[in-house]
Protein backbone atom coordinates (compact mmCIF):
# COMPACT_ATOMS: atom_id res chain seq x y z
CA UNK A 1 0.00 0.00 0.00
CA UNK A 2 2.51 2.45 1.25
CA UNK A 3 4.24 2.08 -2.39
CA UNK A 4 0.61 2.51 -4.58
CA UNK A 5 0.69 6.13 -2.10
CA UNK A 6 4.20 7.02 -3.37
CA UNK A 7 3.36 6.24 -6.91
CA UNK A 8 0.27 8.48 -6.76
CA UNK A 9 1.97 11.16 -5.21
CA UNK A 10 4.80 11.11 -7.65
CA UNK A 11 2.15 11.27 -10.66
CA UNK A 12 0.63 14.32 -9.14
CA UNK A 13 4.21 15.47 -8.54
CA UNK A 14 4.56 14.95 -12.46
CA UNK A 15 1.11 16.12 -13.67
CA UNK A 16 1.60 19.32 -11.89
CA UNK A 17 4.73 20.08 -13.14
CA UNK A 18 3.39 19.78 -16.74
CA UNK A 19 0.82 21.99 -15.63
CA UNK A 20 2.90 25.03 -14.77
CA UNK A 21 5.53 24.24 -17.53
CA UNK A 22 2.58 24.53 -20.28
CA UNK A 23 1.88 27.67 -18.36
CA UNK A 24 4.97 29.55 -18.48
CA UNK A 25 6.02 31.23 -21.36
CA UNK A 26 8.55 29.46 -23.67
CA UNK A 27 11.69 31.56 -24.36
CA UNK A 28 11.85 31.75 -27.84
CA UNK A 29 8.10 33.41 -27.66
CA UNK A 30 9.53 35.98 -25.21
CA UNK A 31 11.90 36.94 -27.78
CA UNK A 32 9.79 37.24 -30.43
CA UNK A 33 9.41 40.96 -31.77
CA UNK A 34 5.99 42.07 -33.13
CA UNK A 35 6.09 43.80 -36.22
CA UNK A 36 4.68 46.79 -37.08
CA UNK A 37 1.41 47.34 -39.50
CA UNK A 38 4.08 48.97 -41.87
CA UNK A 39 6.28 45.74 -42.02
CA UNK A 40 7.53 44.72 -44.98
CA UNK A 41 6.45 41.11 -46.13
CA UNK A 42 7.89 40.49 -48.74
CA UNK A 43 12.04 40.43 -49.72
CA UNK A 44 11.25 43.45 -52.45
CA UNK A 45 9.43 45.71 -50.16
CA UNK A 46 12.39 45.18 -47.28
CA UNK A 47 14.71 46.04 -50.61
CA UNK A 48 12.77 48.99 -51.14
CA UNK A 49 12.67 49.84 -47.66
CA UNK A 50 16.83 49.90 -47.08
CA UNK A 51 16.70 51.85 -49.64
CA UNK A 52 14.73 54.39 -48.06
CA UNK A 53 17.41 54.08 -44.97
CA UNK A 54 20.72 54.34 -46.98
CA UNK A 55 18.90 57.25 -49.05
CA UNK A 56 18.37 59.16 -45.95
CA UNK A 57 21.73 58.24 -44.43
CA UNK A 58 23.47 59.60 -47.59
CA UNK A 59 21.30 63.23 -47.33
CA UNK A 60 22.76 62.92 -43.90
CA UNK A 61 26.50 62.47 -44.67
CA UNK A 62 26.50 65.14 -47.31
CA UNK A 63 25.53 67.56 -44.45
CA UNK A 64 28.41 66.37 -42.10
CA UNK A 65 31.32 65.71 -44.07
CA UNK A 66 31.91 69.51 -44.44
CA UNK A 67 31.91 69.77 -40.71
CA UNK A 68 34.85 67.29 -40.34
CA UNK A 69 36.51 68.86 -43.51
CA UNK A 70 36.56 72.31 -41.49
CA UNK A 71 37.72 70.39 -38.05
CA UNK A 72 40.70 68.41 -40.20
CA UNK A 73 44.01 69.86 -40.11
CA UNK A 74 45.93 67.04 -42.75
CA UNK A 75 45.85 68.80 -46.22
CA UNK A 76 45.66 64.85 -47.32
CA UNK A 77 42.96 64.17 -45.39
CA UNK A 78 40.98 67.47 -45.84
CA UNK A 79 40.92 66.58 -49.54
CA UNK A 80 40.24 63.10 -48.69
CA UNK A 81 37.15 63.89 -47.10
CA UNK A 82 36.04 67.02 -49.83
CA UNK A 83 36.64 64.61 -52.59
CA UNK A 84 34.18 62.06 -50.69
CA UNK A 85 31.94 64.96 -50.12
CA UNK A 86 31.55 65.33 -53.93
CA UNK A 87 31.07 61.35 -54.31
CA UNK A 88 28.66 61.01 -52.06
CA UNK A 89 26.21 63.62 -53.42
CA UNK A 90 27.08 61.48 -56.61
CA UNK A 91 25.59 58.93 -55.07
CA UNK A 92 22.46 60.53 -53.78
CA UNK A 93 21.62 61.08 -57.57
CA UNK A 94 22.52 57.40 -58.10
CA UNK A 95 20.03 55.93 -55.31
CA UNK A 96 17.38 58.60 -57.01
CA UNK A 97 18.24 56.72 -60.37
CA UNK A 98 17.76 53.18 -58.66
CA UNK A 99 14.69 54.15 -57.32
CA UNK A 100 13.18 55.42 -60.82
CA UNK A 101 14.43 51.55 -62.17
CA UNK A 102 12.17 49.83 -59.66
CA UNK A 103 9.53 52.06 -60.33
CA UNK A 104 9.40 53.36 -57.16
CA UNK A 105 9.39 57.07 -55.93
CA UNK A 106 12.40 58.01 -54.18
CA UNK A 107 12.16 58.72 -50.69
CA UNK A 108 14.16 58.86 -47.43
CA UNK A 109 13.61 56.89 -44.65
CA UNK A 110 15.12 58.09 -41.39
CA UNK A 111 18.57 55.70 -40.60
CA UNK A 112 19.17 55.31 -36.87
CA UNK A 113 22.49 53.64 -37.59
CA UNK A 114 24.06 56.48 -39.54
CA UNK A 115 22.23 59.25 -37.37
CA UNK A 116 24.59 57.44 -34.50
CA UNK A 117 27.81 57.43 -36.54
CA UNK A 118 27.17 60.67 -37.50
CA UNK A 119 26.70 61.70 -33.94
CA UNK A 120 29.81 59.59 -32.35
CA UNK A 121 32.09 61.35 -34.81
CA UNK A 122 30.73 64.95 -33.44
CA UNK A 123 31.41 63.43 -29.91
CA UNK A 124 34.86 62.92 -30.92
CA UNK A 125 35.43 66.02 -32.54
CA UNK A 126 34.23 67.88 -28.96
CA UNK A 127 36.28 65.43 -26.83
CA UNK A 128 39.73 66.13 -28.67
CA UNK A 129 41.79 69.00 -29.39
CA UNK A 130 42.51 69.90 -33.12
CA UNK A 131 45.21 68.72 -34.50
CA UNK A 132 46.59 65.08 -35.19
CA UNK A 133 44.83 63.46 -32.33
CA UNK A 134 41.26 65.07 -33.44
CA UNK A 135 42.33 63.67 -37.08
CA UNK A 136 42.78 60.33 -35.90
CA UNK A 137 39.24 60.50 -34.26
CA UNK A 138 38.11 61.72 -37.83
CA UNK A 139 39.55 59.18 -39.42
CA UNK A 140 37.95 56.32 -36.89
CA UNK A 141 34.49 58.13 -37.10
CA UNK A 142 34.94 58.05 -41.05
CA UNK A 143 35.35 54.51 -41.52
CA UNK A 144 32.70 53.12 -39.30
CA UNK A 145 30.61 55.44 -41.02
CA UNK A 146 32.08 53.54 -44.74
CA UNK A 147 32.20 50.19 -43.09
CA UNK A 148 28.44 50.42 -42.14
CA UNK A 149 27.84 51.63 -46.31
CA UNK A 150 29.83 48.56 -47.43
CA UNK A 151 27.59 46.51 -45.72
CA UNK A 152 24.43 48.54 -46.87
CA UNK A 153 25.62 48.24 -50.20
CA UNK A 154 26.66 45.34 -50.42
CA UNK A 155 23.52 43.84 -49.03
CA UNK A 156 21.55 45.87 -51.55
CA UNK A 157 23.00 44.23 -54.41
CA UNK A 158 22.66 41.07 -53.05
CA UNK A 159 18.99 41.71 -52.95
CA UNK A 160 18.74 43.33 -56.27
CA UNK A 161 20.62 40.12 -57.77
CA UNK A 162 17.92 37.86 -56.44
CA UNK A 163 14.96 40.08 -57.46
CA UNK A 164 16.07 40.33 -60.86
CA UNK A 165 16.82 44.04 -60.78
CA UNK A 166 20.01 43.58 -63.23
CA UNK A 167 20.35 47.70 -63.97
CA UNK A 168 19.72 48.78 -60.20
CA UNK A 169 22.60 45.75 -59.23
CA UNK A 170 25.29 47.39 -61.44
CA UNK A 171 24.29 51.15 -59.56
CA UNK A 172 24.49 49.53 -56.68
CA UNK A 173 28.13 47.85 -57.07
CA UNK A 174 29.35 50.80 -58.60
CA UNK A 175 28.64 53.00 -55.35
CA UNK A 176 29.87 49.59 -53.24
CA UNK A 177 33.38 50.05 -55.37
CA UNK A 178 33.61 53.76 -54.28
CA UNK A 179 32.78 53.24 -50.93
CA UNK A 180 35.65 50.42 -50.65
CA UNK A 181 37.90 52.75 -51.64
CA UNK A 182 37.02 55.53 -50.17
CA UNK A 183 37.77 53.06 -46.86
CA UNK A 184 41.23 51.94 -48.03
CA UNK A 185 42.29 56.14 -48.91
CA UNK A 186 41.35 56.56 -45.03
CA UNK A 187 43.36 53.34 -43.69
CA UNK A 188 46.20 54.72 -45.84
CA UNK A 189 45.86 58.06 -44.57
CA UNK A 190 45.81 57.02 -41.07
CA UNK A 191 48.87 54.44 -41.18
CA UNK A 192 51.16 56.87 -43.22
CA UNK A 193 51.16 59.82 -41.40
CA UNK A 194 48.10 60.45 -38.83
CA UNK A 195 48.57 58.11 -36.35
CA UNK A 196 51.96 58.41 -36.14
CA UNK A 197 51.82 62.13 -35.70
CA UNK A 198 48.52 62.00 -32.69
CA UNK A 199 51.49 59.41 -31.06
CA UNK A 200 53.95 61.82 -31.31
CA UNK A 201 51.41 64.44 -29.50
CA UNK A 202 51.02 62.31 -27.09
CA UNK A 203 54.47 61.75 -26.14
CA UNK A 204 55.25 65.28 -26.02
CA UNK A 205 52.58 66.59 -23.73
CA UNK A 206 53.99 63.39 -21.20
Amino acid sequence: MKTATKNTTATKAKSTTAKDESKSPSKSSSKTVKAKSSAAEGLRELFVDSLKDIYWAEKALVKALPKMAKNATSENLITAINNHLKVTEDQVTRLEQVFSLIGEKAAAKKCDAMEGLIKEGEGIMEETEIGAVRDAGIIAASQKIEHYEIATYGTLAAFAITLGEDDAVLLLEKTLAEEKEADTLLTEAAYNTINFDANEEDQDQE
